[in-house]
């Protein structure tokens, strides 16, 4: 009788495969759209489950919130919040900034805190404006049109060149992604033994790849996705 497939041991979610809760304690949103005028930063944070470090803001006339770090900023700067100045970290509506600029943490509507462009190192650039409606430049090179009421961040995140330092040993990238709860090493299913994955052994290894059945429960329903229709398509 064979057992439980990672597939399944990690879906039941037992505290082996259960991301730490304090990991994400840190919630990176901006203010109620009613807060604007002048913050500051009180704090630089690392967070081990965001790939930027993060900082603390605390608005003059609001609660603390906790925004991604612009590459450049310092503890202890002060920051504007809806003011139509144009510096590095100041959070804005896409109306208010300017054609060619840097942007990150976009909202894909206004006051949802920002959902787009978060990681290490990355920015977006807004393109044109028209009626309402502001483009951007997503680091995809796909262009994004938004509402111009939109709120972003000024600038590019930090922590840019992330991925170029070398991991060196394998269990700095343990501890890396288990802080995320990342699945690593990822081992081919192939190389398993037979009770450990419906691949497992190599006996009757396939050349083409295996199709999962519709029907087929989680513990077996592996390989490609089922395609609509199988044979050959009549013109």
């Amino acid at each position: 009788m064979g057992k439980r497939i990672i597939q399944q041991a990690r879906g039941h979610g037992s505290l082996t495969y259960r991301v730490k809760s304090k990991a994400y304690k840190y919630e990176v949103k901006y203010p109620p759209l009613n807060v604007t005028g002048k913050a500051k930063v009180i704090e630089l944070i690392n967070s081990p489950a965001h790939s930027a470090p993060l900082i603390k803001i605390k608005p003059n006339n609001g609660k603390v919130f906790y925004n991604l770090a612009s590459n450049g900023i310092y503890e202890g700067q002060e920051i504007e919040i809806g003011n139509k100045e144009i510096k590095n970290g100041n959070i804005l509506m896409l109306k208010d900034i300017p054609s060619t600029t840097n942007i990150f943490n976009i909202e894909v509507n206004p006051g949802d805190g920002g959902k787009l462009v978060r990681t290490s190192g990355n920015t977006s650039i807004i393109t044109k404006k028209d009626n309402g409606k502001v483009a951007v430049l997503m680091p995809s090179k796909k262009e994004i049109w938004f509402d111009e009421k939109c709120r972003a961040t000024i600038g590019i995140i930090a922590g840019q060149g992330r991925l170029e330092k070398p991991i060196v040993k394998a269990g700095n990238m343990w501890y890396k992604k288990k802080a995320k709860n990342k699945l690593w090493p990822r081992t081919s299913a192939v190389k398993m033994n037979a009770v450990d994955h419906p691949f497992g052994s190599g006996r009757g290894k396939r050349i083409k790849s295996k199709i999962a059945k519709l029907n087929a429960p989680p513990g077996a329903k592996v390989g490609h996705l089922h395609p609509r229709r199988t044979g050959k398509s009549k013109k």
